[in-house]
């Protein structure tokens, strides 16, 4: 065996939402914010995200972080998140994943019964709360930034449907809201594909039809995902509802979802569906759950926007080395159009 490259690389999942973590073999990355270091990546080394996540070292349903110093003086650390397609400014299901790793690996102390610590991401600090037992994180609760809504009912036309309405908020990354009722879908597994199929027109036709910018930041752009929701129900004090998320290439977010949460949060309170403080009950298409509410109001530029908190767990699954050997013809992985909907 003869490596030029050795990444120490943790697996976790979040509610049921499979990402890989990599603690070791990547001293920094060039930038002052992980904004800046997010664009290096995505502009001058995009093999490292290719090579974690193509195959034959990965494939199409999970996403990496890489965890990395920061120089923001709040932050403990800092963390840049890669999926199939993209580089989200922010995803809670693996922030989730990501501080879990840190303090069960023992990269950061844990203190018990409760962690406080700040981590910086692209869309800027989460201040998260982790509440520790036994040498275990049991709850990760972070508070997101800002969410707001930037088109709400509004009208696009999807290739073979005809006429959707839909809803684009901002929890992290913008998404493409839709009520799932209406194009007949229950959020159920046996849906998963045909979900996915129309998710993916759905975001290319508010790609290609809506302007979506954020006002404080013009490089985050665009509608990149799309949102199925289920009906909102009372359950004890709070509410509830099942959601489902296509993320690209065209597969589903297993979790509930945690920027999702966020963005469909803002849709809720900008249509008066829920109150500040009010418990929030978000459940994934597999059955997993996150806990969140509106803790606050602010605005974004000139845009009303909510603040967030979401909760959930994660569990740790295998931890190893990822290599690049010189002679393998492979050194930034592959895609087949049967799983990724395309071939590289």
């Amino acid at each position: 065996m003869h490596w030029q490259r050795v990444y120490t690389v943790v697996g976790v999942h979040a509610e049921g939402e499979y990402a890989k973590v990599v603690t070791g073999g990547l001293v920094d990355v060039p930038g002052q914010t992980m904004f800046d270091k997010m664009r290096h990546l995505r502009d001058h080394a995009d093999g490292l995200r290719k090579f974690l996540l193509y195959e034959p070292r990965g494939a199409a349903v999970h996403s990496a972080n890489l965890v990395l110093p920061s120089h923001h003086p709040e932050a403990a650390l800092g963390y840049i998140i890669m999926e199939s397609e993209e580089y989200p400014p922010m995803s809670g299901s693996n922030t989730i994943s990501t501080v879990t790793v840190i303090l069960e690996t023992g990269i950061l102390p844990m203190q018990e019964p409760v962690t406080r610590l700040t981590l910086e991401t692209p869309a800027g600090l989460i201040d998260l709360t982790c509440r520790c037992r036994d040498g275990r994180v049991r709850q990760v609760q972070f508070q997101n930034v800002p969410a707001f809504v930037q088109h709400l009912d509004t009208p696009i036309e999807v290739e073979g449907a005809g006429t959707i309405r839909i809803d684009v908020a901002y929890g992290g990354m913008h998404y493409a809201l839709v009520d799932a009722k209406t194009l007949g879908f229950r959020i159920t597994p046996d849906e998963a594909r045909d979900i996915c199929t129309i998710g993916q027109k759905i975001r290319a036709a508010a790609r290609a039809q809506l302007a979506v910018v954020h006002p404080e930041n013009p490089e985050i752009r665009d509608v990149t995902i799309t949102e199925f929701m289920g009906l909102v129900r009372r359950k004890g004090k709070g509410l509830t509802a099942r959601n489902t998320v296509v993320v690209s290439p065209g597969r589903l977010d297993r979790s509930p979802c945690g920027t999702g949460t966020s963005a469909r949060l803002a849709v809720m309170h900008a249509r008066r569906q829920i109150r500040k403080g009010e418990r929030f009950d978000h459940e994934s298409i597999i059955g997993s759950h996150f806990l969140a509410e509106v803790v606050g109001t602010t605005r974004v530029g000139a845009k009303p926007a909510v603040v967030t908190t979401v909760a959930g767990r994660a569990w740790l699954t295998s931890i190893g080395q990822y290599g690049y050997d010189p002679d393998d013809p492979f050194p930034e992985g592959y895609t087949l159009s049967d799983t990724w909907h395309r071939a590289i």
